[in-house]
């Protein structure tokens, strides 16, 4: 059983779905959580009520991780009012279904603001507190197999998921041997709020029993959260730069 008593993490776009569902799994596992938000404030309070009655430590904080000054500003609270910080999953992401044809440059540099400099922005702010963890500290970036399969209307997002990628790779290079671990879930098609505004969803959800090679058990965003669960702990201490895929083998169904 893994075991984070007396870790803190920070979940970013963690009031919902699987940046929700990585939150409570963390907490389960015994860490502190740092839940946070930009317009969801209900959600995320709630998110950390339950956070507290597992009994764990837990704060919501807002933020807007595309913004440099506040993703600042939110690792100064987390040294201010937690001390430390031991795993930090980037999950916050956004979505915009177009084709490349009409994808202007407001599209492109929005997708690549929000699903790709946060983790940048994030680094840099959390660097000398992943530095003084008294375990290997983790960073795990969420990703979609959009990154490295052409799906209809995703390619701005794709491409944003393709670089964020890369960059944590990267990043394994620069800084692993700082002891922090860097790596990415690249997960498949989860139900959730964004994925429920893609074009002809109800089509795309249906023909997942087509692609899947789990019988009918289809991916949840408990099954992402499980993954991040493996990387935030001492188990993934020699997985560096690596990208985990969980999507039940749809990327190599033909």
């Amino acid at each position: 059983m893994i075991d984070l008593t007396g870790r803190v993490a920070l979940v970013t776009g963690s009031s919902r779905g699987i940046g929700r569902a990585c939150a409570l799994r963390l907490a389960e596992a015994g860490a502190d959580v740092i839940v946070n938000y930009v317009s969801s404030k209900a959600a995320a309070l709630e998110v950390a009520g339950q956070i507290r009655d597992i009994g764990r430590t837990a704060a919501a904080v807002r933020a807007d991780v595309s913004q440099r000054d506040d993703v600042e500003s939110m690792m100064e609270y987390v040294k201010l009012e937690f001390g430390t910080l031991d795993i930090l999953v980037s999950n916050a992401a956004t979505g915009g279904f177009r084709p490349l044809v009409a994808t202007t440059d407001r599209n492109f540099d929005a997708a690549m603001q929000i699903n790709v400099r946060p983790v940048i922005y994030l680094v840099q702010a959390a660097l000398p507190l992943l530095e003084q963890s008294d375990h290997h500290a983790k960073v795990i970036a969420i990703s979609s197999h959009g990154a490295v399969i052409a799906l209809p209307m995703y390619g701005t997002i794709g491409s944003s998921k393709a670089a964020l990628e890369a960059t944590m790779r990267h990043f394994a290079l620069e800084l692993g041997d700082r002891g922090i671990n860097f790596n990415t879930v690249r997960a498949g098609l989860v139900e959730t709020d964004s994925t429920r505004s893609l074009p002809n969803s109800e089509a795309v959800f249906a023909g997942r029993i087509h692609k899947s090679m789990t019988g009918e058990r289809f991916l949840a965003d408990t099954d992402v959260a499980d993954a991040v669960l493996f990387l935030a702990s001492s188990l993934s201490d020699l997985v560096q730069g690596e990208t985990i895929v969980v999507d039940g083998g749809a990327a190599i169904h033909i």
